[in-house]
């Protein structure tokens, strides 16, 4: 899976995450985005798992987001992982 794949599945599904517009707002770039090699398992917020490819940034953009995505594997919707902190 590379970035570009991933932006299509995604895009297909009705997101606007990958859109000209939400990009240019947070000053990111496609080329900015690289897929991992292997999916992997993250847990959600609501405690279930999920199996997700994570789409990670080379570099910090506006607002200093430099952390991952997570997208789904088999439905390619974003999913939001559980926080590292509860008492955040």
């Amino acid at each position: 899976m590379d970035a570009s794949t991933l932006r299509t599945a995604v895009t297909a599904t009705g997101s606007h995450f990958f859109e000209a517009s939400t990009m240019r707002f947070f000053g990111d770039k496609m080329s900015n985005y690289y897929v991992a090699k292997h999916p992997v398992t993250i847990t959600k917020r609501d405690g279930s798992t999920a199996t997700c490819w994570e789409l990670r940034r080379r570099k910090p953009v506006k607002f200093d987001q430099q952390g991952s995505c997570y997208f789904d594997v088999q439905t390619y919707e974003r999913v939001m992982p559980a926080p590292w902190n509860e008492n955040i």
